[in-house]
């Protein structure tokens, strides 16, 4: 299968245009059921503090200079017009894999760059935090083409060129890099697979669902789900393949992708997170736009 390049992430510019990433209930959360405004945070910027006034919210009050001042103060905000969007790509080796038109690897990076355009043409600030195996790389946000230009250029470098195992830290590990990146109001879009989801990594979605707009890209295989036809087949890793009964290994493989996709599941509706699920039979750029084009609807 062909690898996504430069030219052709480039290209799904022309896709973008009219999209929509700040639908305070975006098509994007159609999988999950109910769905969430886009603007969790405000939205603005700290500015100043000041004494405060009847009619002020309430939750705006600052209590640490209300404290040392003995009078009641509040914070002020200024509107932030470049919102800060991240993308995380998990990247791993086992992304190499796919049954159908393309390589989950080059799904991701299609979704990703198409989701990229669609918040450079909307306004806002695109930075990323990819996931391939050893410290995650970041890449800041930046506006217009000098933000999303960067972003591809790392997708296609970091994107697997073989077959391996998937990366179990690689996953938590990119969380917590962008935990500390992010600010309260950012809209940030993780594109994986999940096979790296534990414990401490769902931890870390809350920690980000409370503070910011966090979305979950869902990338998948068909075969992952039904499981393998009829027949004996080769299986494994370059060096460790062994013989596979399709019949035999149905059951026990459809209640591992129930199991997956029943935690991910619970995960998206414990901490109000929109799913959306993506598979590798999908033409992205015919699938996603109808998702992104919806109104804004009324707060």
């Amino acid at each position: 299968m062909i690898l996504p390049d430069l030219p052709e992430l480039v290209a799904l510019r022309g896709a973008a245009q009219g999209l929509n990433l700040r639908a305070h209930r975006p098509a994007l959360a159609r999988l999950q059921g109910g769905h969430r405004s886009a603007q969790r945070g405000r939205g603005l910027e700290f500015e100043e503090v000041r004494l405060y006034a009847p009619g002020d919210d309430a939750r705006s009050i600052d209590w640490r200079v209300t404290a040392r001042r003995g009078k009641p103060h509040t914070k002020m905000f200024r509107e932030d017009r470049e919102r800060p969007v991240w993308l995380l790509a998990d990247l791993h080796p086992g992304l190499f894999f796919g049954s159908k038109r393309q390589l989950k690897s080059a799904l991701l990076l299609r979704a990703a760059a198409l989701l990229g355009w669609a918040a450079s043409l909307g306004g806002d600030r695109l930075g990323a935090v990819l996931a391939s195996g050893g410290k995650p790389r970041i890449i800041p946000p930046r506006a217009r083409q000098a933000g999303v230009l960067p972003v591809l250029q790392a997708l296609v470098e970091a994107q697997p060129r073989a077959p391996g195992q998937p990366d179990p830290a690689g996953l938590g590990g990119a969380l917590v890099t962008l935990r500390r990146l992010v600010k309260p109001g950012s809209l940030v879009l993780i594109l994986s697979d999940f096979s790296g989801l534990d414990e401490p990594a769902e931890l870390m979605l809350g920690g980000l669902a409370a503070h910011c707009d966090c979305r979950l890209l869902w990338i998948a295989d068909p075969l992952e789900s039904a499981g393998l036809p009829p027949g004996d087949y080769r299986v494994g890793l370059p060096g460790r393949l062994w013989w596979l009964s399709g019949e035999g290994s149905r059951a026990p493989w459809r209640a591992a992708w129930a199991e997956r996709e029943r935690r991910l599941r619970d995960l998206a509706r414990r901490f109000d997170l929109p799913l959306t699920r993506l598979n590798t039979a999908d033409d992205i750029g015919a699938v996603l736009p109808p998702l992104l084009r919806e109104p804004v609807w009324a707060a």
